[in-house]
């Protein structure tokens, strides 16, 4: 499937509620989810047969776009239960239940038995709202193993101290912009935007 396709079908997805601000819940659009999976496909870590996890998973959109890619399976972690419901329906319309598991949870490290997949994927919390969010999403994935795909503030530098720490490598690969609707009640604009970075990082 064409990138501008894989956007297409992305877009048609009930979006994320985003009713928790706690929560950090921005949604990611279809074309950056698109064009975002299309990267980690080059790099050779979304691939056919392979399974991914959707740590934050939101909506589904991350998931489920690496589902209609090819990859065999997708693992759904997510706290919000409301979410969770739009998932499942993103999920149910898109034919695409039986090859998916969503789980409503915090991350956490008991989470890790169901991160035995072949490549994790998240847009974490970015800690505006409370500090350090995005650690539990971070730490889970150092103890997993695997290899990882983030998104986050570009201008963000703890990610690749934090890894390399671990021994780790960790490289941030690019940045686009990232649509902030105002759905939270100390937005002042109806629609902003800030810069999104993106890294690979591994234990290989």
């Amino acid at each position: 499937m064409k990138t501008r396709k894989l956007a297409m079908r992305l877009s048609n997805l009930i979006e994320h509620p985003c009713s928790n601000l706690d929560l950090e819940q921005y949604s990611i659009s279809g074309d950056l989810a698109a064009r975002w999976i299309s990267d980690i496909i080059s790099f050779g870590d979304l691939y056919d047969g392979c399974s991914v996890t959707d740590m934050g998973a939101g909506n589904g959109i991350l998931g489920i776009g690496c589902l209609l890619m090819g990859a065999k399976e997708a693992i759904f972690i997510e706290s919000d239960s409301e979410a969770c419901d739009i998932l499942t329906k993103n999920l149910t319309s898109e034919s695409l239940i039986g090859s998916s598991k969503v789980i409503n949870e915090h991350i956490k490290s008991t989470n890790l038995s169901t991160m035995n997949t072949d490549v994790i994927i998240t847009n974490p919390p970015w800690g505006r709202q409370l500090a350090k969010a995005d650690r539990p999403f971070f730490e889970s994935i150092i103890a997993s193993g695997k290899t990882a795909h983030i998104l986050h503030n570009s201008k963000s530098t703890h990610i690749p101290k934090l890894f390399e720490s671990q021994g780790w490598s960790c490289e941030k690969y690019g940045q686009s912009d990232f649509a902030l609707p105002g759905k939270y009640a100390h937005h002042i604009r109806q629609r902003d935007k800030t810069s999104a970075g993106f890294w690979r990082v591994s234990n290989n």
